[in-house]
């Protein structure tokens, strides 16, 4: 073997294919190939695995779905620079696709587990930027003369803006997900409960108000108490829904 090369021949009994995407996936988490850059062609790749060029396709397909790789027809295989959606969409898939039963309330009681932390947090560590955005939220919400999706959208946009004002990256990769399961069912909120759009306004500015002030307390109270009054709108949604299957 080349001392060039950077990957060692399979030998072991698992799927030859896994066993090569693995390697190359550790190799891209480990940074010897940054995003962007372009690894070895399949030729290469096949020598240094010692396997069938079949084997190292099947690798390469299965790094292209999960979004690691790009293969650009006559120049090569590329590193993708990996996004937020990278990360989330799969996720969001997954909860879609697993959850069998009503989970409005489990995302509501999701919320209340992560968004006070969230709004502790933009209240220590916001900028000046990060409070124009959320006042434009809010003002987007109160002027809103759309439907009931939009108002969703933008009550949506004013949590996830929070969540980045924190200043902790975790938190908007674990919220998207969480808020990508919200439009429906949050766009029922406002067609069945009168007080919706009124209410998330008026919350929504007491907690900025406490994010203003950096009362981090303050904020975690107000998220939770506003999240509180979600849960009871979330009922009400599920009881005129239920009523109209009677």
């Amino acid at each position: 073997m080349s001392d060039n090369n950077m990957f060692s021949p399979v030998e072991n009994r698992e799927p030859l294919s896994k066993v090569i995407a693995l390697q190359i996936e550790r190799a891209i988490l480990t940074k010897q190939f940054l995003p962007g850059s372009k690894i070895p062609s399949e030729f290469e790749l096949c020598e240094q695995f010692s396997v069938s060029r079949t084997s190292v396709r099947e690798a390469i397909q299965t790094l292209t779905a999960q979004g690691l790789l790009t293969v650009i027809k006559g120049k090569g295989i590329y590193v993708n620079d990996i996004s937020i959606e990278s990360v989330v969409d799969p996720l969001h898939k997954y909860l879609t696709l697993k959850l069998e039963r009503e989970y409005v309330l489990d995302i509501v009681h999701a919320r209340q587990i992560i968004e006070p932390g969230i709004a502790y947090y933009a209240a220590l560590n916001h900028t000046d930027e990060d409070l124009v955005q959320l006042r434009n939220d809010i003002k987007g919400l109160e002027d809103c003369e759309g439907g009931y999706s939009e108002l969703a959208k933008l009550d949506t946009s004013f949590h996830m803006h929070l969540a980045k004002a924190s200043r902790n990256y975790v938190m908007p990769l674990l919220l998207e997900p969480i808020h990508r399961l919200n439009p429906d069912f949050k766009s029922f909120v406002y067609a069945t409960v009168g007080e919706a759009k009124e209410m998330a306004v008026i919350w929504h500015k007491k907690i900025i108000d406490a994010v203003i002030d950096r009362d981090a307390e303050k904020a975690r109270e107000t998220m939770q108490e506003h999240l509180k009054i979600a849960e009871k709108h979330a009922e009400m949604m599920l009881a005129a829904a239920n009523k109209e299957k009677l």
